[in-house]
């Protein structure tokens, strides 16, 4: 009988593909494993998840609301419900391994399995760790992380530096650049910008897009555009009657739009950076300026430092952010250097070593 394996977590694309990717990977090392994900009701992960062919029961569960203190009064409810609801879950299926992969359903998950002397994994994406993901190390089997120097958050000798888990059709990419654009209904003769502003979106970018939706044909350049859910009707409207330009809230096929597109524009979450580096495309990266302890500026600066990728500041965007683009959208020289320079960045196999890893203590 195989193993069965629990996967916890979502929220965003950040924490889902991650996720499948080891999922994947475990299913390759033991087409035997059992794997059930555990995710938040109401979140990206419900729909993800299972269109990925895997089973996902979610918890009833939220956040603390810093903008409305009053959307908090039902939270205290809410975990206790969650902790039930993980009881119940986890002595039905009785898994020999618990992987949280950050989001808010993972530390009921991992507290829960800890208590009963479960083996827990973590997989950590970003160089400044969430506080549950602290939590939850000190009693962890393992944590893998995407990069050095993250004793100061976890127990030293737990961790193994894997990088990011990156979807395997984006690693093994074999669709010509032809076959995208044709998915995207754009031509071959234009320069094609991708603009991906995370599963929820990054007002910055997106506003610097829509007030510059009509100068793209002028330029000669096509947009795919991922607006996000934030404010998604009124960017989809402003750029659906341009034929030089794709828009929608979600791009499923991602792996596609890396195939059309010649340069990028992109937050600097630690999964959009490393896609980025596996796809080996010029990029220009806005970081989010509220991310815990600025670390999307450190994700991008990491290859800005090594002349592989462009910055350009939150607040800036509006000034330069369009500007920068059209100047490495109309410069082949520049675009070729940074191919060049991001691509000895890219970690291809982090989802088989983690699977390997996981698979030593199931034994």
């Amino acid at each position: 009988m195989g193993k069965r394996i629990v996967i916890a977590g979502g929220g965003t694309g950040g924490h889902i593909f991650p996720a499948i990717a080891i999922a994947n990977a475990l299913r390759q090392q033991d087409p035997s494993v059992d794997i059930l994900f555990i995710g938040a009701n109401g979140k990206m992960e419900m729909e993800k998840v299972p269109q990925a062919g895997y089973r996902i029961e979610g918890l009833d569960i939220a956040g603390f609301n810093r903008k409305s203190i009053l959307k908090n009064i039902g939270l205290p409810f809410k975990l206790i419900n969650s902790f039930l609801r993980v009881r119940k879950l986890m002595a039905a299926f009785k898994p020999d391994a618990v992987i949280g992969v950050g989001g808010y359903s993972t530390y009921p998950v991992l507290r829960y399995a800890q208590n009963k002397g479960v083996p827990t994994f973590i997989h950590e994406a970003n160089s400044f760790a969430g506080k549950s993901n602290i939590l939850l190390g000190k009693r962890a089997t393992r944590i893998y992380v995407a990069t050095s120097g993250m004793e100061k958050f976890f127990p030293e000798e737990r961790i193994m530096i894997t990088g990011n888990p990156v979807r395997k059709n984006i690693v093994q990419q074999q669709l010509s650049r032809q076959d995208a654009l044709n998915h995207f209904g754009l031509q071959a003769d234009k320069t094609t910008v991708l603009v991906i502003g995370g599963s929820l979106g990054a007002k910055s970018i997106n506003d610097v897009i829509a007030a510059h939706i009509t100068d793209f044909g002028q330029l000669q350049l096509q947009l795919i555009w991922q607006t996000g859910k934030h404010q998604a009707d009124a960017y989809r409207d402003r750029g659906k009657p341009f034929e030089n330009i794709w828009v929608d809230t979600f791009i499923t096929e991602m792996d596609k739009a890396y195939a059309a597109a010649d340069l990028v524009i992109s937050r600097a979450g630690a999964m959009s950076v490393t896609e980025i580096c596996v796809a080996g495309l010029p990029a220009i990266f806005v970081p989010y300026p509220l991310a815990a302890e600025d670390h999307q500026t450190v994700n991008a600066m990491h290859l800005v430092n090594n002349n592989a990728a462009l910055l350009v500041k939150d607040e800036q965007a509006p000034q330069q952010l369009f500007a920068t683009m059209v100047q490495l959208a109309k410069s082949e020289e520049k675009k070729a250097e940074l191919r060049k320079n991001i691509k000895p960045f890219a970690i291809t196999n982090a989802d088989e070593v983690i699977a390997k890893d996981i698979m030593k203590y199931l034994v």
